[in-house]
């Protein structure tokens, strides 16, 4: 073939995006006069593109795993978590590049604020990552050892390993209980006791630490205790390439959702100015996804903002950061499918909601939009619940939505 029939035979090869808006959808709230966040968001571009595209729902969380954004992204990327998911700090580890031999079981490790014996913050104010560093190490210095190691990671999100176990434990998330005693909330199960004497001795040695001795003089939080959670062994996921036909990246800040991508054999590039909070670069996330679907012809796109603001049950963040989303990020990713000399489609949904109203995730079918240059619009009003849910298309399993992004491209 001559090069310039190759280079328009590329050219007409479909592109894909996705874009999760994570823990964006909501209940309607009293503070926005009966409207959720995203129907009170100014979402210029997003609503308009409802009109183009094709609303439904769908259930990213099977009813015997747990409400999470581990679960729900698997399902979004198009892999049964029934059959895949083995926990959700392997996926994180994976994305640090820690590796896990047979046997080993990893945690999440937070760094959590408890004060009077309660959990009230389940990432310590947002502890800076140096901050987070400098405790972990110490944590690795004084309780680390061939048993058990500790590793830093991003903010409050780090990790344990414990090597060569056959602990079985049932574990619970701290955003789950924020304001809750933490004694009937540790671990249970066979090597409970062990895991529950880690997280008290490292309330003795970080409670008074110059980290959070300044922390606490600059009003902020303190990150004066671990908490263990998430646990699972290494995960083995099939090339997504191989499942779907295409060469993929993923543009996140989050380990949880780079580490999906890696195991999946995707690209994850670091995004500077990507820190899964509200003061993340959106604009700067936007720019990297637009700049990879020129090289890939699928990417995904994942926003922590959404879900942090849900958490901290804080109403105005919630709508401002998906009021960036759709200005930094869909924008500019839908125009540069828009320039794509061959067909395209966009997907957006939120993994799952995160209810300002009672701070962590339910399990519940989310809405979706499908966009592209073969869609014919129905002219929906916005992109919200309501809409989709009005719209009368489910898909009951998460994990067979990302079908209908491809099957007719």
């Amino acid at each position: 073939m001559r090069p310039a029939l190759v280079e328009r035979a590329h050219k007409r090869r479909p592109k894909y995006a996705v874009i999760i808006p994570d823990g964006a959808a909501d209940d309607p709230l009293e503070e926005l006069d009966g409207q959720t966040p995203l129907e009170a968001a100014n979402m210029e571009s997003l609503h308009g593109l409802a009109r183009l595209g094709r609303l439904g729902t769908t259930n990213n969380l099977p009813e015997e795993l747990p409400a999470g954004s581990d679960v729900a992204l698997m399902s979004i990327l198009g892999y049964d978590p029934r059959r895949y998911y083995t926990g959700r700090a392997p996926i994180e580890a994976a994305s640090q590049g820690i590796p896990l031999n047979e046997g080993d079981l990893a945690f999440r490790c937070n760094l959590v604020t408890v004060e009077d014996d309660k959990l009230a913050d389940y990432s310590a104010g947002e502890i800076s990552t140096e901050e987070a560093r400098v405790l972990i190490q110490l944590l690795q210095e004084k309780l680390g050892a061939r048993k058990f190691q500790f590793y830093p990671g991003f903010s409050y999100r780090n990790l344990l390993v414990a090597r060569e176990t056959s602990y079985e434990l049932k574990t619970v998330p701290p955003h789950d209980i924020m304001g809750q005693p933490i004694e009937p909330n540790l671990p249970e199960g066979d090597g409970a006791e062990k895991l529950i004497q880690l997280m008290w001795d490292s309330r003795e040695l970080l409670e008074r630490h110059e980290v959070n001795r300044r922390r606490m003089d600059r009003g902020l939080k303190p990150g004066n205790m671990i908490w263990l959670w998430g646990q699972g062994r290494a995960p083995s996921l099939p090339s997504f390439q191989v499942l779907h036909g295409v060469a993929g990246c993923v543009i996140a800040a989050v380990d949880l959702m780079k580490g999906l991508g890696k195991l999946a054999g995707m690209a994850a590039p670091e995004v500077p100015g990507a820190t899964g909070n509200l003061k993340t670069d959106f604009a700067g996330k936007g720019q990297a996804a637009a700049a990879a679907l020129r090289r890939y012809d699928f990417v995904l796109v994942h926003i922590e903002a959404p879900d942090e603001a849900g958490h901290h049950a804080d109403i105005e963040g919630k709508v401002w950061s998906l009021e960036q989303i759709d200005r930094h990020i869909i924008a500019p990713v839908w125009a540069e499918l828009e320039s794509y000399e061959g067909p395209r489609r966009m997907l957006v949904l939120p993994d799952h909601f995160t209810p300002v109203g009672v701070r962590t995730h339910v399990r519940r079918s989310v809405p979706y939009l499908i966009v592209g240059s073969d869609i014919s619009g129905r002219g929906f009003a916005k992109f919200c619940e309501r809409e989709a849910q009005e719209a009368g298309h489910a898909v009951d399993e998460g994990h067979r939505l990302i079908d209908e992004l491809f099957l007719s491209s």
